[in-house]
């Protein structure tokens, strides 16, 4: 396992972080999620993502359980806040100075730790003032219940909005957590200049494009039964990939992947952590082995014969308009 560093920090995480996101608490038992993790940690994974949104909070407590027994000190946990979590009223959603304070308890308390290593917001929330946001991620931190403070999804306008605010409180606001993929780059244009101009890194969710990246999801055929193709919930972020020339293009990738000796979805891991200002890609699991298969691409080099022939490959089917990087006008409950 290789190690970057998490923005302007001195903290490290590992190139390749587990995530939980559809699995813990969902999509697998909790026994096989407990498995996956313990594989992850035999990886050499040592940095673990989370969220209370995440199966309703449950998602967190299964990953505290799963932790259980560790040493804490040679870990690091993420975990985010923002989206409607418990019985769903109207302060349980939003980055509210109440409803973070609320959150962070919550969360700790499903994971078994004192602290968090980076809490994130989840997304924008355009019904607070950043003001009262990040004074309420100021005290989360100097009461020792994070260390640093990340978001996902922001803008770049938002992205120096809230380094600023963050700068003037003396906190660390140190990360963003995209989505990112040979097929999403919407970051690329404005996103990743303003964190390489702020000292904020990129921490990737979807590296493989919810599974069309490994060549599983053949043209002109039925998805495999049980895919995320036929999941409700990642339906809505797999959809957009599932036509004809996409899957045709996917295919097509397959001889850059075996001169490098990588399958399709260790080069699709590959490919987004050659960008510097990415520190980790977030992966998943429903099976321990797909673990290893993951971490394989840490490390790896694609040289630049490598890189032009995947944009060739892939065209202008690759998204890279940054308006698509957004949040919802109003909070979701």
């Amino acid at each position: 396992m290789e190690f970057r560093y998490l923005g302007n920090s001195g903290l490290k995480i590992s190139e390749i972080t587990y995530g939980n996101w559809l699995t813990h608490g969902s999509q697998i038992e909790n026994d096989v999620a407990t498995t996956c993790v313990h594989a992850a940690l035999d990886a050499g994974i040592t940095t673990f993502d989370t969220a209370d949104v995440y199966a309703n909070t449950v998602a967190e407590q299964v990953l505290g359980d799963a932790l259980a027994g560790q040493r804490r000190e040679s870990l690091e946990i993420f975990t985010k806040v923002y989206f409607p979590t418990g019985p769903k009223g109207p302060n349980d959603t939003g980055l509210s100075r109440k409803h973070i304070m609320e959150s962070i308890n919550g969360s700790l308390s499903r994971l078994g730790t004192d602290y968090v290593d980076l809490y994130q917001a989840h997304r924008f929330d355009h019904e607070t003032p950043l003001e009262e946001t990040m004074q309420a991620f100021a005290d989360v931190v100097r009461s020792g219940k994070a260390l640093y403070i990340g978001v996902s999804e922001w803008t770049a306008d938002q992205l120096r909005a809230g380094h600023a605010l963050a700068k003037e409180l003396g906190i660390s606001l140190i990360s963003n957590q995209p989505q990112y993929n040979m097929l999403w780059r919407v970051i690329e244009p404005e996103v990743i200049p303003a964190s390489e101009e702020l000292g904020i890194s990129q921490i990737v969710w979807s590296p493989i494009a919810q599974g069309v990246l490994t060549g599983k999801y053949l043209p002109g055929e039925a998805a495999p039964e049980g895919s995320r193709a036929s999941d409700k919930e990642a339906g809505k972020f797999i959809d957009r990939y599932m036509n004809e020339e996409i899957l045709t293009a996917v295919q097509k990738l397959k001889p850059i992947a075996e001169d490098h000796g990588l399958n399709l979805a260790q080069l699709a891991v590959a490919w987004v952590l050659q960008n510097p200002n990415v520190a980790s890609a977030l992966v998943g699991a429903s099976r321990p082995e797909q673990i290893a298969s993951n971490v394989a691409a840490a490390g790896v080099t694609l040289d630049d014969a490598a890189m032009h022939s995947i944009d060739s490959v892939l065209g202008d089917l690759a998204q890279q308009d940054p308006s698509l990087t957004k949040s919802p006008e109003s909070r979701l409950v």
